[in-house]
């Protein structure tokens, strides 16, 4: 079989994102890349300076996936937050490397914000909120604030596998945070 005459950016990109989803940036190496994306590690020194470029490039693939995943996630629930929490969590549990790379590893400066990161393009955090304040709860930032650190308390534990609640389970629990902490 003849080498691959020339490989792009977006197929080293893809490469470097199928390790990452399966075992984390971490165990990219420029050899194992190569092997994956069927090259030698030459197109990649020439596309990437460094290990940090790639990174970032995966890093944003990374954020679009989750926001196409968040975007497909079937919302049913009409207590607030909750929908978004399921689909958080849910994401934490089926990719535990690509949840790390988002909301736990230190992503540097471009990585920007957590919030910015679940609000994405579709605004999922501004709606939910807005939801929030249509029932009737006053300081519905306030009360979003106190269900995300819990939503990504509970993210956290799916990916160290300490999280082995049902849906149903989870839903009830989400609802309670809801309404302990000031929901209407």
């Amino acid at each position: 079989m003849s080498r691959k005459a020339t490989i792009t950016q977006e197929e080293i990109v893809g490469a470097a994102f199928k390790i990452t989803r399966k075992e984390g940036f971490a165990a990219i190496t420029s050899r194992r890349l190569a092997a994956v994306a069927g090259c030698s590690t030459q197109p990649i020194f020439r596309i990437y300076d460094n290990m940090d470029a790639l990174r970032l490039d995966v890093f944003q693939k990374t954020a679009s996936f989750y926001e196409a995943y968040y975007r497909e996630f079937e919302k049913k629930h009409d207590t607030p937050f909750v929908d978004l929490g399921l689909a958080y969590i849910g994401f934490a549990q089926k990719n535990p490397w690509l949840f790390r790379l988002l909301f736990i590893d230190e992503g540097g400066e471009n990585r920007g914000s957590m919030y910015d990161l679940v609000n994405g393009e579709d605004e999922n955090v501004v709606r939910e909120v807005e939801r929030a304040r249509n029932k009737g709860v006053e300081n519905a930032e306030h009360l979003f604030m106190k269900m995300w650190i819990f939503i990504h308390g509970a993210g956290c534990m799916a990916v160290t596998g300490d999280y082995d609640l049902e849906e149903e389970d989870s839903v009830a629990m989400l609802e309670s945070a809801y309404f302990s902490f000031g929901g209407n």
